[in-house]
């Protein structure tokens, strides 16, 4: 009986003369399934029972090497980035002299006012605006103006220094017309007193107009000398604005109070 022709390898086409191929190695019955364990036909493609290609573990391992590899290596070049940035970065503790330079004024976080009066919170915040308007920082004055103005309505009692403070507020936010109101309620409950006077100055300064100028000045001189002996505790706290405003109405060539 003789036996039919040597059957070929159907990967590679070579002659089998065994069990496997003696050039490529493929199995002659084929292979097992690595997921179901079900056998595979040498010229199957996929698993006839689940569906799995042949080799599928084999080859999805594979597949994934290269990504596996590339994911290891950007995640060292991250951390080398971030070791170098941590270097190069300068510590506020070590130093504190670059940290102060790059924070700003305006990005100081606002006063804790919560347990203040609100007289207290109006005098903090008013202070806080005037500071900022002579070092020019105008962002401070615009974040925390409306803030004072607003602390000035939650006042239980106003007087003249507290409608005093907020006119020039007022003036700082170009609310001309309501702090030349706040002048004119000063000199209406207290006349003659000399902040009246300043406020109407600084808004005909601020409206370019001189003849209102010069009408402030003159009654600010007018009652000065008056005023001065009546030692309102306001006229100590703000005896430079007082000075200021003198000596200019005097540089104009106007008389000084009684003479």
């Amino acid at each position: 009986m003789t036996s039919g022709p040597a059957p070929f390898c159907e990967i590679c086409g070579a002659q089998l003369a065994g069990r496997f191929c003696s050039e490529c190695g493929a199995s002659r019955e084929g292979s097992t399934c690595t997921a179901c364990g079900v056998p595979i036909p040498s010229s199957a493609r996929f698993c006839p029972s689940c569906g799995v290609p042949a080799g599928g573990i084999a080859v999805a391992v594979r597949d994934r090497t290269p990504w596996v590899v590339t994911g290891v290596a950007l995640a060292g070049l991250m951390a080398a980035l971030l070791i170098m940035l941590a270097r190069e970065a300068p510590s506020a503790s070590a130093q504190p002299e670059v940290a102060a330079v790059q924070r700003s004024p305006a990005e100081e976080s606002p006063p804790d006012i919560s347990n203040m009066t609100p007289r207290e919170r109006f005098n903090r915040l008013y202070n806080r605006v005037m500071q900022a308007a002579q070092s020019g920082d105008e962002g401070t004055v615009t974040q925390f103006t409306p803030m004072a103005l607003m602390a000035y309505a939650q006042l239980d009692t106003i007087d003249a220094d507290s409608r005093y403070h907020a006119a020039l507020l007022k003036v700082h936010t170009g609310e001309v017309d309501g702090s030349r109101a706040l002048a004119d309620t000063i000199l209406a409950q207290n006349p003659g007193h000399l902040f009246g006077y300043i406020i109407r100055g600084t808004v005909a300064r601020f409206r370019k107009d001189e003849k209102e100028l010069a009408r402030a000045y003159d009654g600010f001189l007018k009652q000065y000398d008056q005023e001065i002996k009546r030692a309102r505790p306001e006229y100590a706290e703000h005896q430079t604005s007082l000075n200021g405003f003198r000596k200019a109405a005097l540089d104009t060539g106007r008389p000084a109070s009684g003479s």
